[in-house]
């Protein structure tokens, strides 16, 4: 099995430089060029499942980059964005020293009151992967957020920690692994 995972294309929020979990914002013009852009980068693959976070901009981008209509997108909410709590919508540089240094290195800092913590993304999206990766597919897109990539590619990097925090996921970048008997490995990265 080869698995897709991408980021959501720009919104409103992300230009704004402002943080951005489970607030619902659709994709802005750029996000919506983005998504196409990654389109046309990856051809004419088919895919036989595509998964998407339950907030409109991964589902629209998923719609744009797999060619399908959004009503055939499962969504699941194991791969949403991380809760920020009352960090939501806050700038990047006013977020206060426990959430910034939570936010770079949560390998040190906690995450503060209110911020869902690295163990529970894993938790929940390495549950996710266990159970997509049971299915029959070859080829599978999974659009979601910068957050929960994170955790994401810790699972299918095998890092002992659970996850790889560096670099940051961009806008419709997408990284493909190939899945195989609870095996896995990066094939591409397409930027």
């Amino acid at each position: 099995m080869k698995i897709w995972i991408t980021r959501h294309g720009q919104t409103d929020l992300n230009a704004q430089k402002l943080m951005q979990g489970r607030t619902d914002m659709p994709l802005n013009e750029v996000g919506i060029a983005q998504a196409k852009a990654a389109r046309e980068k990856i051809g004419d693959v088919k895919f036989d499942a595509v998964y998407a976070s339950p907030l409109d901009r991964a589902i629209t981008t998923a719609s744009i980059i797999a060619g399908v209509d959004k009503s055939q997108i499962i969504t699941d909410e194991r791969i949403i964005e991380t809760d920020f709590g009352k960090y939501e919508k806050r700038p990047y540089g006013k977020m206060g020293l426990s959430m910034s240094l939570y936010w770079a290195l949560p390998e040190v800092f906690k995450a503060p009151k209110t911020v869902e913590t690295t163990d529970m993304m894993i938790e929940r999206s390495h549950s996710f992967l266990r159970e997509l990766e049971q299915k029959d597919y070859e080829n599978v897109l999974v659009a979601c957020h910068g957050g929960i990539i994170r955790v994401i590619r810790g699972y299918l990097e095998d890092a002992k920690k659970g996850y790889i925090w560096r670099p940051r996921p961009e806008n419709c970048e997408i990284r493909v692994y190939e899945s195989v008997n609870g095996a896995h490995r990066l094939i591409k990265d397409i930027l």
